[in-house]
């Protein structure tokens, strides 16, 4: 009886939850900076398309940003906020430290709206439109930002430290992490497929690379020449996430997952003789207007993540620190 009741207090507990963020959500809308900022999302957009002709892996840089926002208290720009003497907050994390980029492209995006209308647009509504453009930028799908964020007063480093799925992470702990967000297992699929841009450390897929049986031998023999056995030596060491076509946004991901090519650990559990994901990463595969689809309405339902609306938290005049 004891463990019925507390099953029943914990839907509930999960029902109030998304009736706050649902409500929460419903205040945000693609043209919140119609009459404030119009220029808002055109000035992001901008910067975005200077910094990835320089440097096309910003891109993927700054996407993920938004994603180790979001999943970190909700999407209130709190990844953005630098330590201080009495302040340690998400930068200083493990998922992050020595890892997170693309803080300097948010400053020059920030500065660039405070000159046209200053304290309007907040930090956390320039990632999430930073995430799109970039997408976007890179051949990839767009979707209706829904705006009105404000940003965080703290951060949480104990947060960036457990709530961030990692590279070694199971399929079973995946899905946890996703549907502690209020993502779905679909969400969830679809947007791993961001890893179809960008590169990751040697450190991070070492142990796949020279351990596993559910890798192509000779893709793991390629990623090995740029990546030694011994830990410590090359940790640093890049390789593109999706060997094919590192900088264009598209299917050929989830095309690498289904030949056992999946540079980190998570990337294969999504396609690893499980019926929970593995039709969906086959779909995917083969039909990359059914991933673009998906991913935007994932985008959509990410930056819904708990949003601070109203007179909640604050709009940063520098996304660094606190005003």
């Amino acid at each position: 009886m004891a463990t019925s009741m507390s099953m029943v207090s914990k839907l509930v507990a999960s029902i109030v939850l998304l009736l706050c963020w649902s409500t929460a959500y419903a205040q945000l809308r693609p043209n919140f900076y119609r009459k404030t900022c119009p220029r808002a999302i055109s000035i992001v957009e901008e910067v975005i398309k200077e910094t990835i002709a320089n440097e096309p892996r910003m891109g993927a840089s700054l996407l993920r940003l938004h994603f180790h926002d979001c999943f970190v208290n909700g999407c209130d720009g709190s990844v953005l906020l630098d330590d201080t003497t009495t302040f340690k907050g998400e930068k200083s994390a493990g998922p992050n430290f020595n890892s997170a980029r693309g803080f300097d492209v948010i400053d020059k995006i920030k500065a660039r709206i405070e000159r046209v209308c200053s304290g309007v647009v907040s930090c956390a509504d320039i990632l999430a439109i930073a995430a799109r453009a970039s997408v976007v930028r890179l051949g990839g799908p767009s979707w209706a930002v829904r705006l009105g964020r404000r940003d965080s007063r703290t951060a949480s480093l104990s947060g960036a430290n457990n709530n961030l799925p990692g590279p070694g992470s199971s399929l079973s702990s995946l899905i946890s992490a996703f549907s502690a967000q209020g993502l779905t297992t679909k969400d969830m699929v679809a947007l791993s497929g961001a890893h179809t841009i960008g590169q990751a450390r040697c450190l991070f897929f070492r142990s796949r690379i020279y351990n596993e049986t559910n890798i192509d031998k000779a893709f793991a023999a390629s990623m090995q020449a740029n990546c030694p056995f011994t830990s410590g030596s090359g940790d640093n060491n890049l390789s593109p996430l999706d060997q094919i076509t590192p900088n264009g946004f598209d299917n050929v991901y989830y095309q690498s997952l289904t030949t056992k090519k999946g540079l980190f650990h998570s990337d294969q559990e999504l396609f690893n003789g499980g019926l929970i994901t593995d039709s969906q990463v086959r779909t995917y595969s083969t039909d990359q207007a059914a991933f673009f689809t998906d991913f935007a309405a994932a985008m959509v339902n990410m930056g819904n993540i708990k949003p601070l609306i109203g007179r909640k938290g604050q709009i940063r005049r520098n996304c660094r620190r606190i005003n």
